[in-house]
């Protein structure tokens, strides 16, 4: 059974730093790319960051040069260094597993403010 289960999402002041984790299980992971999405209140869900299984990495506009994906494929586990967090980070931000299929996690919560 794959499971995606993310991790260190909070509350923080803007300005923040924040890492999330998301440890995977019941996959291959150096076979899947893996990315980060978050989904604001009635907003669609988007692409946050994504790293592919070389390691290739790419980033929304509104992330670059702040936040940054990570892979450790000793602890199947994929991060997200978020830092300089502003109020418009503010979402659930959700894994993704994909390779012939997708696989989500089932997201946590980031919210910035004072």
């Amino acid at each position: 059974q794959v499971q995606l289960v993310e991790s260190g999402g909070g509350l923080v002041q803007p300005g923040g730093s924040l890492r999330l984790s998301c440890a995977a299980s019941g996959i291959t992971f150096s076979l899947y790319h893996m990315g980060w999405y978050r989904q604001a209140p009635g907003k669609q869900r988007e692409l946050v960051a994504r790293i592919t299984s070389g390691g290739s990495r790419n980033y929304a506009d509104s992330v670059k040069g702040r936040f940054t994906i990570s892979r450790d494929a000793a602890k199947n586990t994929v991060y997200l260094q978020m830092n300089s967090l502003k109020p418009e980070d503010t979402a659930v931000y959700y894994c993704l597993a994909s390779r012939t299929r997708d696989y989500w996690g089932q997201g946590t919560q980031v919210t910035v403010s004072s």
